[in-house]
């Protein structure tokens, strides 16, 4: 009996102490699966906190984003605005120069009525029939304010509508309709801008020859020598076009046409080396 009863206890030591190892394990395994789960939560909480800020930082974007839109949106309005005085002001003085420089007529004094006059100074029958009124000139019967419209509907379509085909039909009218007109030698100037933006070099040519020839000292014959010099270039009539630009600065030095013509003749000579 004492015998046996040591068997059993030993055995139930033995199973209690083989039993021990396993319950380590499950408690191990348990703590390492609770570090895991929390290991999960924070790398979640932390992947929410990341897509949060990331999303804020997107919004933030897109709202900076908007407002350089807003931004360039204004400044190119105004810049539009400015350039458009700045044409409209062009514009104006090109035409106010023009007819100075032409010397455009400033028309008579009207006579004092008939009624006011003493009889001893009218005129008496015979001499009036013996010394008939003069015939109107050109001058007296020109109309300026049509002169200038017709101009500006010109001038209109190709700086401001960007309309070179019309622009050009309209200053072929102006030229023929007003020959007299102080602003031809600025018209024929403007037909040659017209044809040069559109690449018509040749008719361009033409109008720019045009005005250098029948109206020398204009105040346009500097840009028109210029623009004669890139047209022949663009025609590939490399000598003639490097000879008008080399006149401009000879013949119109200090002027922005002269600075223009240097600057592309030292273009021209880097490209031949």
């Amino acid at each position: 009996m004492g015998r046996q009863r040591i068997l059993c206890v030993v055995t139930v030591v033995g199973a209690r102490v083989a039993a021990t190892p396993a319950v380590g394990q499950r408690r191990s395994l348990a703590e390492r699966v609770t570090l895991l789960e929390n290991k999960a939560n924070v790398d979640n909480q932390s992947a929410g906190q990341a897509n949060l800020e990331m999303q804020n930082r997107v919004t933030q974007l897109q709202s900076e984003v908007q407002s350089l839109r807003n931004q360039v949106e204004t400044l190119t309005y105004e810049l539009e605005q400015l350039r458009q005085r700045n044409r409209d002001q062009y514009v104006d003085i090109d035409g106010r120069l023009a007819r100075l420089e032409g010397g455009e007529p400033v028309a008579s004094a009207p006579s004092a009525p008939a009624a006011s006059q003493s009889p001893a100074a009218a005129p008496a029958p015979a001499a009036a029939a013996a010394n008939p009124p003069a015939p109107a000139t050109a001058a007296a019967t020109a109309d300026p304010a049509g002169e200038q419209a017709a101009y500006q509907a010109a001038l209109d379509l190709l700086i401001n509508d960007f309309e070179a085909d019309r622009s050009a039909r309209l200053f072929q009218d102006f030229i023929r309709d007003y020959p007299q007109s102080s602003l031809v030698p600025n018209a024929w100037y403007w037909l040659g801008e017209s044809y040069y933006v559109t690449q018509n070099y040749e008719l361009a040519v033409e109008a720019f020859q045009a005005l250098l020839a029948q109206h020398p000292g204009s105040r346009k014959e500097g840009d028109a020598l210029l623009k004669l010099g890139y047209c022949q270039l663009a025609l590939g009539q490399r000598a003639a076009g490097e000879a008008s630009l080399r006149e401009v600065p000879v013949r119109f030095p200090g002027t922005d046409a002269a600075g223009k013509a240097e600057a592309r003749l030292r273009t021209l000579a880097l490209e031949n080396r």
